[in-house]
């Protein structure tokens, strides 16, 4: 996800410099590699080089890099992509500018969702600097920090949903005699341009529904077999069940 977000905001312009630290030589010979950014395994000189830091870290792990760099980040600007990390606990830690950041992992493809929600002490010209750096790598939306669980649940975990999704779509193009390759292309395709119509155009979901489905034709038949397999409160109930499992992690 770091190397994702350093690739959108590079080749958007939003940093006159960037500075990445890791603990793997290895990962750190590749994004120099890949991106041609400075790089270094001290953390601290991250902190001395940098006014916006980003926490690209695994919760299990984020004491010890807080205890690292607590004291160290006075009025910087804190961006924590660290799951369940809520702001209280950053900003107990640390005396900066706190930004907590659900993204998910299509920021590796520049199509990020992510919601984020900002500490006490962040100002609206922080907040603005936020949403530029993050829809560089997508869309990311403003929220109250009790609405990230949701957006855990909806998008977070979401692409896994939706690949599921479509494994059923590819599988029952192959059941009709395509072959894997063919089917795949095809609903991915499909899955890409309905996103797209949807966005770019403005209509609701509805709206499309009912355009595709054409009085007695094939998406009514289809649709009969979705419709009756109450398929749609199955979904609520996954991004239910995601977001309940993210509030537990929280606490």
């Amino acid at each position: 996800m770091a190397f994702a977000l350093v690739k959108a905001i590079k080749s958007a312009g939003l940093a006159s410099s960037i500075i990445a630290s890791d603990i793997s030589d290895e990962r750190l010979d590749f994004i120099k590699e890949q991106t041609r950014i400075k790089t270094t395994k001290d953390n601290k000189e991250v902190l001395d080089n940098s006014d916006i830091i980003f926490l690209c870290v695994k919760p299990q792990v984020i004491d010890q890099v807080l205890d690292e760099i607590q004291g160290r980040v006075k009025n910087k600007l804190i961006i924590s992509i660290a799951a369940g990390v809520k702001l209280k606990k950053l900003e107990s830690k640390l005396n900066a500018k706190s930004v907590r950041v659900m993204p998910n992992t299509p920021c590796l493809v520049g199509e990020m969702a992510a919601g984020f929600a900002v500490g006490k002490k962040v100002k609206e010209d922080d907040i603005a600097l936020v949403e530029e750096l993050l829809n560089s790598a997508g869309k990311a939306f403003l929220l109250k920090e009790k609405m990230l669980d949701a957006v855990t649940g909806l998008s977070g975990s979401g692409p896994a949903f939706i690949a599921y999704l479509l494994e059923g779509l590819i599988e029952g193009g192959v059941k009709q005699g395509l072959s894997r390759d063919v089917a795949s292309e095809l609903a991915l395709q499909t899955a890409l341009g309905t996103a797209k119509l949807l966005l770019e155009s403005g209509m609701s979901t509805n709206e499309l529904i009912n355009m595709v489905s054409s009085p007695g034709g094939t998406t009514v038949a289809g649709r009969k077999v979705l419709e009756n397999s109450n398929i749609k409160e199955i979904l609520k109930k996954t991004v239910e069940a995601a977001a309940k499992r993210s509030r537990e992690l929280g606490k």
